[in-house]
């Protein structure tokens, strides 16, 4: 096992009917800028809730916060935070929507170009004194893992850029499935399929011996496996949901993460197919992740045969044949939940996979995966096998 530290000062609040305890969340006379997105808080009634049970707090309202949140769209609502003097920020939302508000909550009080923050990688980005907004959130879209960890991403310039801090955790982060009843369906798909690939990008690496990690993520994923098709279907079987949320959560709150090694090329190609296509994120990760593996089997191959055996249940046959067949059940499986699997089938043609490898390049994603190695040819590779 790598050595590691582990942090997570976010307090979950899971559970029906939990928005009520904003009261005792939110710091009494704060000001208050809630952020959302297209409005969906506001015809299924969520927003009047959440304002009601904040009391007698001055609030403020910033909505229209797309998916892939833009730079520019953000720096609206850092206005109105330095203007307000806003010294609580509430996400209402879905991952965009907390990522955005992390987003607000390190620039409104940063001295010098916002747009410099989106500059740093994976690196924290650089706020003198720590100088950051406190921030809480309501979950309504069980997918990203946005609500218990400190990263977003923020579109810009044609770009998708990770930005984090420690101080951006959520102080807070409630949790009630009930929430996403409403949810359209491929929204639901594209939560099983972000949280089941979360879980693969800190799994399917090489082996350090890092049994609990290990164990944990195979445990979400069999769940997501088990309840992914149910939720998608019935999307008032308030358990069947639970399990989605809390599975989301656990995805990307750090845990399964620490002490092992990391992939994230999906996530970076992927990216660029969002950027340019306009392709959801989770669907972008139904496409790449089979390819991926076919391509670097060889380099992943100690995991991907215990994946499919713990995962999967395969255990006869030799162990090229049980990976083959574990990369195929994957890919079944995302279909079995509502997303295409090929990028044609989102109408993008072979001739556009170069403009990908190029952004990958402009963006000095050259040299991806946990071993450093996939560079821009193995990346086309990935990107021909994909359509």
């Amino acid at each position: 096992m790598l050595n590691f530290d582990y942090r997570n000062p976010t307090h979950v609040v899971f559970g029906k009917d939990r928005i009520a305890e904003l009261d005792q969340l939110v710091p009494e006379n704060s000001r208050v800028l809630i952020t959302y997105g297209g409005g969906s808080v506001q015809r299924f009634g969520t927003l009047d809730k959440v304002k009601a049970a904040l009391g007698n707090r001055t609030v403020f309202e910033f909505g229209g916060i797309e998916a892939n949140p833009k730079y520019d769209t953000l720096v609206k609502a850092v206005e109105v935070a330095r203007k307000e003097n806003i010294d609580f920020l509430l996400a209402v939302g879905g991952g965009s929507v907390m990522d955005g508000t992390k987003f607000i909550a390190l620039a409104t009080q940063f001295d010098g170009d916002t747009a410099s923050l989106l500059h740093h990688g994976f690196t924290p980005v650089p706020v003198a004194n720590d100088k950051v907004i406190p921030l809480g959130v309501i979950a309504t879209l069980p997918a990203t893992g946005s609500e218990m960890n400190a990263f977003a991403v923020v579109s810009y310039q044609g770009g998708k850029f990770p930005v984090n801090h420690p101080c951006a955790y959520p102080t807070f982060a409630m949790l009630d499935p009930e929430l996403t009843f409403s949810l359209p369906k491929i929204q639901v798909a594209n939560g099983v399929v972000d949280a089941f690939v979360h879980v693969l990008e800190q799994y399917a690496t090489y082996p350090v011996d890092a049994r609990v990690q290990d164990r944990m993520a195979e445990g979400i994923m069999r769940t997501l496996i088990e309840i992914g098709p149910i939720t998608v279907e019935e999307p008032t079987n308030y358990d069947a949901r639970a399990n989605l949320m809390w599975s989301a959560t656990s995805a990307l709150n750090g845990m399964i993460g620490t002490g092992v090694p990391l992939d994230w090329s999906t996530h970076m190609i992927g990216h660029e197919l969002t950027a340019l296509f306009h392709i959801d994120h989770a669907q972008t990760l139904a496409v790449v992740l089979p390819s991926l593996w076919r391509v670097l089997k060889e380099q992943k191959h100690a995991k991907l045969v215990q994946y499919a055996a713990r995962v999967w249940d395969i255990t006869e046959g030799d162990e090229a044949s049980r990976v083959d067949q574990a990369i195929d059940k994957t890919e079944a499986f995302f279909k079995q939940v509502g997303l295409p699997v090929r990028l044609r089938d989102h109408g993008v043609t072979q001739e556009q996979l170069s403009l990908v490898v190029d952004a990958l390049e402009a963006h000095g994603m050259t040299a991806l995966s946990e071993s450093g190695k996939v560079d821009l040819a193995t990346s086309r590779k990935i990107l021909d096998m994909a359509w």
